[in-house]
């Protein structure tokens, strides 16, 4: 498609590219840094249960947010309209600031990558299509298995055109689409019901999604959870070791220690990594890499933004502290580089260091001879909602599928598992890396200060030497 997507942002004549690096000059100026952030966005949703549609909805945004820094304050003001006037009236916040007195920050390097590009994808695809997908997601699902008792099916998609404009005369503009399926299926055998779920997705069009291998294989992940939920005892409690699954339980690595590495934190000494760079706060193997530009991924983007292209950025190596996320304002106030981590929820938020795609490398250890160390622990394959204290690392989350290990043999599933630690421990206590190394299938949401970004995690296969099992066994 070769139409412009930016002219989502320039419609009906209000407002012209010229006159946004004007007005950027004109009220940017006098400050050390900041932007003109514009945004148009079109998402939509689907909900199909019991059989049939429960909801449908589809929503647009426009508008923008005027940010400007100077030292350590912050003005920011948004409007949801695109327009010279609605801009002038948002720059009378900028007044607040005191004038810039160092040199103004310099603008982000320029990257010729273009991640994504298309013509509004939404509408490539029927509204008809769309809800016989999740007819046929339903209908294949309950003929799976005469134990499938409840069928929920969700379809979402969004597509966002932005372009970030600095008084400098420095100009960036990002494409992102993003899709996502769930399946969740309750099973039933006489009066036990227990429920299972898959959801993927990822920075790509709907097409992927209407394959029939891949939904089939939701239905199948899902189907599986929940037939080996009927069959679990309940979960033991105490300190044990515990092997993670690959994949999906590198949330408990994204929260537990990746926003412990964020700039704003450390630059506060509110975290409990603060003033560690190049120490030692983790085992020996330990690597965590935050990967902002691998394609197709959930928490992928060109650029960040605040215009910074995203790249690599290695966070832990061989269990040294290497370096924390950065946006520009923590960046130039702690004396390091952005690293393409300034985020935002949408135009009416300001940005703050955020994670992008999270994950651990994976080692030499063979995942099966890693359960085979484990007398009497167990196996974390799939986690559901956890909380987390920021400041401390300290963490509580909830397994939706985990299996006893005895005598370093999986065991029977268990039900009722919650995993009990902080962040920083857990990383000490790492006794064994898989080769297995996986990247979740694109459902992660983090949030922060109030906002909800896209994100990814990942890992290899853990042995922890020691971890607080909440459990239900009598």
């Amino acid at each position: 498609m070769s139409a412009d997507p930016r002219r989502f942002l320039y419609r009906d004549g209000a407002l012209d590219r010229d006159d946004t690096q004007r007005l950027a000059a004109r009220h940017l100026g006098a400050c050390d840094d900041g932007e003109l952030y514009l945004q148009y966005q079109a998402s939509e949703a689907f909900g199909f249960d019991d059989g049939r549609l429960k909801t449908a909805d589809f929503h647009t945004a426009t508008g923008f947010g005027l940010r400007g820094v100077s030292g350590e304050t912050t003005a920011f003001a948004h409007a949801n309209e695109i327009s010279a006037a609605a801009i002038e009236r948002a720059a009378a916040t900028l007044q607040l600031l005191d004038p810039a007195r160092g040199p103004h920050a310099a603008p982000p390097p320029r990257t010729n990558q273009a991640m994504y590009g298309a013509d509004d994808p939404l509408s490539l695809i029927p509204f008809a299509d769309k809800v016989a997908l999740c007819q046929r997601i339903d209908a294949a699902a309950r003929a799976r298995d005469p134990r499938v008792a409840q069928v929920s099916v969700a379809l979402l998609g969004s597509w966002s055109v932005i372009d970030i404009v600095r008084a400098d005369g420095f100009v960036a503009s990002d494409v992102r689409p993003l899709v996502r399926l769930n399946v969740e299926i309750v099973a039933a055998s006489g009066d036990r019901r227990e429920s299972g779920f898959h959801g993927l997705g990822g920075r790509y069009l709907y097409d992927r999604l209407f394959d029939e291998t891949v939904w089939g294989r939701a239905i199948d992940i899902a189907l599986a959870q929940a037939l080996v939920n009927l069959e679990s005892v309940a979960a033991p409690a105490g300190e044990m070791q515990v092997v993670l699954g690959p994949g999906w339980p590198g949330v408990l690595l994204h929260e537990a220690i990746g926003h412990g590495l964020e700039g704003d934190f450390n630059r506060k000494g509110t975290s409990a990594f603060s003033g560690r760079i190049g120490q030692r706060v983790a085992a020996p193997g330990v690597t965590v890499i935050d990967e902002g530009a691998i394609g197709e991924r959930r928490g992928s983007l060109t650029i960040d933004d605040e215009g910074t292209p995203t790249g690599r950025t290695v966070l832990i190596e061989d269990g040294i502290l290497k370096g924390y996320l950065q946006d520009r304002l923590n960046a130039r106030l702690m004396g390091m580089a952005p690293t393409g981590n300034g985020r935002r929820e949408s135009f009416a938020h300001a940005p703050m260091p955020r994670m992008t795609n999270t994950f651990m490398l994976g080692g030499n250890d063979d995942p099966a001879e890693l359960v085979s160390r484990v007398k009497n622990g167990i196996y974390a394959k799939s986690f559901g909602g956890g909380q987390v204290d920021i400041t401390s690392g300290k963490f509580v989350f909830s397994c939706t599928e985990a299996y006893k290990i005895e005598n370093g043999k999986l065991g029977v599933p268990i039900k009722g598992a919650t995993l009990i630690g902080d962040g920083p421990t857990v990383l000490t206590r790492v006794k064994g890396i898989g080769n297995d190394l996986a990247l979740d299938e694109g459902v992660g949401i983090c949030g922060k200060g109030g906002q909800s970004v896209p994100a990814g995690v990942g890992q290899p296969t853990l042995l922890i030497d020691g971890l607080t099992v909440g459990g239900t066994a009598a």
